[in-house]
C-alpha cells in the first residue's frame, strides 16, 4: 500500500490494550529478529513510572486500530553527572498491510507537536536514520550525546524540540531500564498469541544487525 488513507489519531483507551499489543506483533514480527518482543514490552510499559500517558496516540482507520506509538521518559547524563530530561519513543507500530501509507509518519509528528505543547523539550531514539531524518532527527553524535556505554551510534538519533536545547550537553543517553526485555518473561507472553514462523533471513534484519554493529569510541568519528 502506497497512497495515504484518512485516518484518525486518538488516546489509547485500556479497551484497545490487546488490539494494539496484537498489531504491534505483527508490525515487528521477524523484522529485527527473529520474532519479537515489542508487544510484550508495550504490555508491561503501559504500568510504568516512565511511560508517558498523554503520548499515548493511536491510528484508527474505517474503525479499526492500525498504528501506535508510545513515549517513554529518559535523561542525558552529562560528563558533570547532570541529569537532563528527554524523552523517547518505541514501539512505533503499523499493521504490515498499512506500512507506506503514511501512518507512522503521522503518528510522530502529530506526537512530536504534543509532546512539544506538554513542554518536553528533545526526543532521543534508536532508529534507521534513512528513516528518521525525514523528520528532523540528526546522529546524536552531532551534539556529542553517546550511548549508555559511552559510544557512538549512528541508529542514536535526536531532535531538539525547543532549537539549541542540546547544544551544550555532551553526555550520556540513558532510556529507562523497562528497555531491557527479560526475554523469558517475553516468550511467555507471546504463548497467549497465535503461533507464527520464525524467520532469520530476511533485509529488515540485516540491516538492524548492520546499524547496531557500528558502535565508535568517542574519541574517533565513525565513518
Amino acid at each position: 500500500m502506497s497512497n495515504k488513507i484518512d485516518i484518525i489519531l486518538r488516546r489509547e483507551r485500556p479497551e484497545d490494550y490487546r488490539a494494539v499489543e496484537e498489531l504491534t506483533r505483527e508490525a515487528f514480527w521477524n523484522h529485527h529478529v527473529p520474532g519479537c518482543d515489542e508487544h510484550y514490552l508495550l504490555h508491561i510499559m503501559r504500568d510504568a513510572d516512565c511511560f508517558i500517558q498523554e503520548l499515548d496516540v493511536v491510528a484508527e482507520a474505517g474503525g479499526k486500530i492500525v498504528g501506535n506509538i508510545v513515549y517513554t521518559k529518559a535523561i542525558i547524563l552529562d560528563d558533570d553527572d547532570k541529569s537532563h530530561e528527554v524523552i523517547s519513543f518505541g514501539p512505533l507500530s503499523v499493521l504490515p498491510q498499512y506500512q507506506g501509507s503514511g501512518i507512522g509518519s503521522a503518528l510522530i509528528e502529530f506526537t512530536k507537536n504534543a509532546a512539544k505543547e506538554l513542554g518536553h523539550r528533545a526526543i532521543l531514539i534508536y532508529g534507521d536514520p534513512l528513516y528518521y531524518s525525514r523528520f528532523g532527527f540528526i546522529a546524536a553524535e552531532s551534539f556529542k550525546i553517546a550511548t549508555a556505554d559511552n559510544m557512538y551510534m549512528p541508529a542514536l538519533q535526536a531532535l531538539e524540540l525547543v532549537p539549541g536545547v542540546l547544544s551544550n550537553i555532551e553526555g550520556r543517553f540513558m532510556e529507562d531500564e523497562i528497555y531491557n526485555v527479560n526475554e523469558l518473561a517475553a516468550k511467555a507472553f507471546d504463548r497467549d498469541f497465535a503461533e507464527k514462523e520464525l524467520r532469520n533471513d530476511l533485509p529488515s534484519q540485516a540491516r538492524f544487525r548492520y546499524l547496531s554493529g557500528i558502535r565508535i569510541g568517542k574519541e574517533r568519528p565513525y565513518e
